[in-house]
């Protein structure tokens, strides 16, 4: 029984020690395809287009930019005024819960329609949705800042892979993205569906790991 009891645990100990993490993310949205001379020889790089900086007003009063973001990855929202979108949002508690206690992993609110008052409808969608200050923001801007976060970047990286009808130019109800800390795409999700929301949370971590074992 003894050995038995002992063959999980080697094969455990195997893996941990000789084994690779081969599970990477992928990167959406590529730009165009370089060619570099490498050792005498041709090789094809794959460019992939990076999130623009942008300038929004967060709920928490001040200025929310991709740089502000720090050096981890962040989750957006574009927050529309529709069920679908609150329904994600309520979605989003979780992944702040899971990720409250680490610096390097944001939310962030894009809400597309804010109304007369900007700065007391954030207050409220924040106060409302129990977001943690400096950890899930929802932010909005001019109607110029918000056509360029929602419909030529966040927008365009999510319209491919919707599952659900368009509302709107490039925004698909729902739709999560992972943004890296280079400011590129890495994950596309229906929020509205909770195996989504697992396989968000997974690959948070999975980029996590990433940093922490990167030269």
């Amino acid at each position: 029984m003894g050995l038995l009891l002992m063959v999980p645990v080697l094969a455990f100990l195997f893996l941990y020690r000789f084994g690779a993490n081969r599970y990477a993310l992928p990167t959406y949205l590529p730009d165009r395809v370089d060619s570099t001379q490498v050792g005498g020889k041709w090789q094809r790089d794959t460019v992939f287009h990076q999130i623009q900086p942008f300038q929004l007003l967060a709920s928490n009063g001040r200025e929310l930019t991709s740089q502000s973001l720090g050096r981890g990855v962040w989750v957006a929202q574009l927050f529309g005024p529709d069920e679908t979108s609150a329904r994600v949002a309520r979605e989003l508690l979780q992944v702040q819960e899971k990720f409250r206690q680490e610096p390097l992993v944001h939310l962030v609110s894009i809400v597309l329609e804010p109304g007369p008052a900007p700065v007391a409808t954030l207050a409220q969608l924040a106060e409302q949705y129990g977001t943690i200050a400096g950890k899930w923001m929802f932010a909005t801007g001019p109607a110029d800042a918000l056509k360029q976060v929602a419909q030529q970047e966040l927008g365009r990286a999510a319209q491919p892979h919707q599952l659900l009808p368009v509302v709107g130019p490039n925004l698909p109800p729902g739709t999560l993205l992972l943004i890296d800390r280079d400011c590129r795409v890495r994950g596309v999700y229906d929020g509205t569906k909770p195996r989504e929301i697992d396989r968000l949370l997974t690959e948070i971590n999975v980029q996590l790991y990433e940093y922490a074992h990167s030269h």
